[in-house]
């Protein structure tokens, strides 16, 4: 680990960071981040019904000192809030609480506050709770496809251009991949595609071609 002028704060969370791991059907998840460019963070929330407060959220985290500290801070300062409240929290309130950040480090907070709002925005799409319903469009999902990361590579699928086409007609999208049916990771790659682009309101399905 680099030399960098981390606070007690942030070690202690990083040596016994809480709420680590993932929540079994989680009402809403996300992941920001790539292995590839140095860290990753998932975030795992469920939702009370009644109150719609975060009863319980988790993270998982692939990264530096920084990024597990970060994953552990946010997951303290969301629990119990409001969805509103919860989307409000800012990377400068999560590295204020671990008593400041590296500024070579401040990414790996911002990282986290978006990790939680992208759950937060799962759940919403998920239980039709967006109430902005603006058309979806190609370039939303190929926006939203950045974050399906290709096992392969370790980058995701646009950049890695796995994703040969994407079509949308009359709430069907369609997309092609550069990848045989059977290979290892296909049936991984299938689920986090359409967990990302199901949810959309007006998406009614979402159609895998693959090479063979």
């Amino acid at each position: 680990m680099p030399n960098l002028p981390y606070t007690d704060k942030v070690m202690e969370h990083f040596k016994h960071p809480r709420n680590v791991g993932r929540i079994e059907n989680p009402d809403g998840k996300a992941t920001e981040g790539s292995p590839a460019c140095g860290d990753m963070v998932s975030v795992y929330i469920k939702v009370d019904d009644r109150t719609k407060k975060l009863s319980d959220i988790k993270f998982e985290s692939y990264g530096c000192a920084s990024n597990i500290a970060t994953g552990s801070i946010i997951t303290e300062l969301a629990r119990g809030k409001t969805l509103e409240e919860a989307k409000n929290i800012t990377w400068q309130e999560a590295s204020e609480a671990l008593g400041g950040l590296p500024k070579i480090k401040s990414h790996c907070s911002v990282l986290a506050v978006e990790g939680l709002r992208s759950a937060i925005q799962n759940y919403e799409e998920r239980y039709g709770l967006i109430t902005e319903r603006e058309p979806t469009t190609v370039e939303g999902i190929r926006k939203r496809l950045k974050k399906v990361i290709n096992p392969i590579s370790g980058l995701d699928v646009m950049r890695t251009n796995l994703v040969k086409d994407i079509s949308l007609n009359e709430g069907r999208v369609t997309i092609d991949l550069d990848l045989p049916q059977n290979h290892q990771f296909a049936p991984a790659i299938q689920d986090e595609i359409k967990e990302k682009i199901e949810p959309l309101w007006d998406v009614k399905e979402v159609v895998i071609n693959y090479t063979d």
